[in-house]
């Protein structure tokens, strides 16, 4: 796990102009109707970009644990004219969404700062509507060095019983997005073994 450093994970020109958010949300089909949480929103770079694509009466969670991060973010969509937002104060090990009230969870370079992800995605699964996904957008490097490999990411998911269904490398955005199927039920705990980083 690494240190929270910043809300925002880059500049949001900078990532724009390499189509990230346009080209991850293309891939995810997300349009009107899908509900959606942004977890670790920060600063709302997907929160914003999200709400204008799912439109009036979008159903879109943004959460994060900082309580300072989410403040901020509140004023940005007041700011900014933007409504159907719920915004979420998270605890470090669970995300606290409502049970089956997403399709769709975007983790955006955030994962390793995840104090336990073990318990974070078993805490996360009852969210998920049936045929739920999450999506993962890391970069390759050590997590100490605020990334994720994805050997390790796909070792910790599938060790809480999550199925990879799609990956792609971001470029020229930075990172990858890897895209992963929840477990129709929770595995019992005892099974759920620790991946070697």
């Amino acid at each position: 796990m690494a240190a929270i450093g910043s809300p925002s994970y880059s500049e949001e020109g900078t990532r724009d102009t390499s189509g990230e958010a346009e080209r991850v949300m293309d891939r995810l089909g997300i349009k009107p109707g899908v509900r959606v949480a942004d977890i670790g929103a920060g600063e709302g770079y997907y929160t914003l970009r999200l709400v204008r694509r799912l439109g009036p009466g979008a159903t879109l969670y943004a959460t994060d644990v900082e309580t300072k991060y989410l403040a901020r973010l509140g004023e940005r969509l007041q700011r900014e004219g933007v409504s159907g937002v719920t915004l979420v104060l998270g605890g470090p090990r669970d995300p606290r969404l409502p049970p089956q009230s997403i399709d769709v969870a975007i983790l955006s370079h955030v994962y390793h700062e995840i104090e336990n992800p073990y318990e974070f995605l078993y805490r996360l699964q009852p969210a998920f509507a049936p045929g739920g996904r999450v999506a993962v957008i890391e970069t390759d490097r050590p997590t100490e060095s605020h990334g994720t490999p994805p050997t390790l990411l796909r070792c910790e998911l599938a060790a809480g019983g999550y199925r990879e269904i799609d990956f792609v490398s971001l470029t020229p955005a930075e990172g990858y997005l890897a895209v992963f199927a929840p477990p129709p039920a929770l595995p019992a705990i005892e099974s759920i073994k620790a991946c070697k980083s």
